[in-house]
């Protein structure tokens, strides 16, 4: 496959189930993938020849408080073979869950807790779930849009 256009086509096209939206902003291509199908999507990008995304980047989330599906779990994927990157985009609940993909890309493990401790997204089956950048016993989740902007 050429680049990142073509990988989100086929994407589409071999999961049609799992691909909810795709799109592309200044030619960055991403698809939206429902988070049940999210592994099977991953396995193939990852170990497809024509795809091999080994390298999982980051880890984020954005918060969109008006949404039914308030979280959404980003993930960008870059192939060293083929110097192509492709960016996955998981709604999800206020908590999630979410599968982790840290036993595909070990650079999730560490992603997926702070993800965590900014957002409150659960990733199930991970194999370390605990806090790395807050107190064990904080309460609230940084980078949430649910505090107002000004207290006075």
């Amino acid at each position: 496959m050429a680049d990142g256009e073509a990988v989100v086509a086929e994407l589409a096209k071999r999961f049609p189930s799992a691909v909810l939206a795709t799109g592309s902003y200044r030619n960055q291509f991403w698809a939206t993938v429902a988070s049940a199908q999210l592994l099977d999507v991953c396995r193939w990008l990852k170990y497809d020849p024509a795809t091999s995304f080994d390298l999982l980047t980051d880890v984020t989330a954005v918060h969109w408080p008006d949404r039914p599906q308030p979280m959404e779990v980003v993930y960008h994927l870059y192939s060293v073979a083929r110097n192509d990157r492709v960016r996955l985009k998981v709604p999800t609940e206020d908590t999630g869950p979410v599968p982790s993909l840290a036993g595909l890309w070990q650079s999730a493990n560490w992603n997926e807790r702070e993800a965590f401790d900014m957002f409150g997204i659960v990733f199930t089956d991970h194999p370390d779930f605990r806090r790395i950048l807050m107190p064990d016993d904080y309460t609230d989740f940084p980078l949430r849009k649910e505090l107002p902007l000004y207290r006075g």
